[in-house]
């Protein structure tokens, strides 16, 4: 702890459990859920590129969303196995700054990004005969930099706020990386105003990104009971509900998380929320989002049997 008006150096974080046994199966179940998910995710990434009959819109936004899940649980789970078995649980205070950094950036990203792939199957229900017309090589792309570029902004403005303020006092995060809340909760300062812009940067993100996909659904939900036959109606909700089920998980817990009274936090439940949707969740989304996914099955045997 730094004292007077000192600036601190480096974080301490306070673990999962203080007892070593924990701490060790903890280790190996978080490691291994850390390698399960990195490789389905390099797996899928290599089978959406590899196979012609997934150059599709859909595929190519799970490609993007594999790749920015695998660099979202990279930005925290490493340092948290190293503290897991280490004594001293520190970080020091730049490191924390980009990893604060990567993380809003990256979730920001997936914020929109989930929001895009909703517009994506709202198009190819809703609109099928000019599907290929909107949903064009450049259209994706351009949905895809403007998710990218809403998360840099956000993650500047969000990061400079936070570390701009003054870090005297007590340095031990009672979280296992550095999320807003729990770092600018030991903050030397007033920071009222930081946490209003917090406030309304994940009520613009969360819910405005939120709003868009049940909106995107809601006409999805329309349209197929209204103009499809029933097999229809099955391939349509058949693609929709793992879409449904990654954004209800993602947006539920970052919901909960942010968007509760300051005075309602629990640090259990926050260690809980976080890790549901930083650890978790990019473990269930490769099997929910694609691994049960027919024309991904064809494609993985196919490429298997060419090998």
């Amino acid at each position: 702890m730094d004292k007077g008006n000192r600036t601190t150096m480096e974080f301490i974080f306070i673990s999962f459990s203080n007892v070593p046994e924990l701490q060790y199966f903890l280790f190996t179940s978080f490691l291994c859920i850390y390698c399960i998910s990195v490789a389905a995710h390099m797996f899928l990434i290599v089978v959406y590129n590899l196979s012609s009959n997934l150059h599709t819109p859909m595929y190519f936004f799970l490609a993007n969303f594999s790749f920015l899940e695998e660099c979202y649980i990279s930005t925290i789970t490493p340092n948290m196995l190293k503290n897991l078995l280490s004594n001293h649980k520190t970080i020091p205070f730049l490191g924390c700054a980009v990893q604060m950094y990567c993380f809003v950036l990256l979730v920001s990203t997936e914020c929109y990004l989930l929001a895009a792939m909703a517009y994506d199957r709202y198009n190819a229900i809703c609109h099928p005969l000019l599907y290929n017309v909107i949903m064009s090589r450049n259209a994706c792309l351009e949905l895809i930099v403007s998710s990218g570029l809403i998360g840099l902004m956000v993650a500047i403005i969000q990061t400079s706020l936070t570390f701009s303020l003054p870090f005297c006092g007590p340095n031990k995060i009672n979280h296992f990386y550095c999320d807003v809340p729990p770092v600018m909760a030991l903050a030397c300062s007033d920071t009222q105003f930081n946490e209003i812009v917090t406030f309304i940067f994940v009520l613009l993100l969360v819910v405005g990104a939120f709003l868009l996909t049940i909106v995107s659904y809601t006409r999805i939900i329309w349209t197929i009971i209204k103009y499809h036959s029933t097999a229809g109606i099955k391939k349509a909700f058949s693609t929709s509900t793992s879409h449904l089920i990654v954004v209800t998980i993602f947006y539920g817990s970052a919901s909960i998380m942010y968007l509760r009274p300051k005075s309602t936090y629990g640090t259990d439940m926050d260690k809980f929320l976080s890790f549901m949707y930083t650890v978790i969740a990019p473990l269930l989304n490769p099997f929910i989002c694609s691994l049960r996914n027919n024309e991904v099955k064809y494609a993985i045997r196919k490429m298997m049997h060419d090998i």
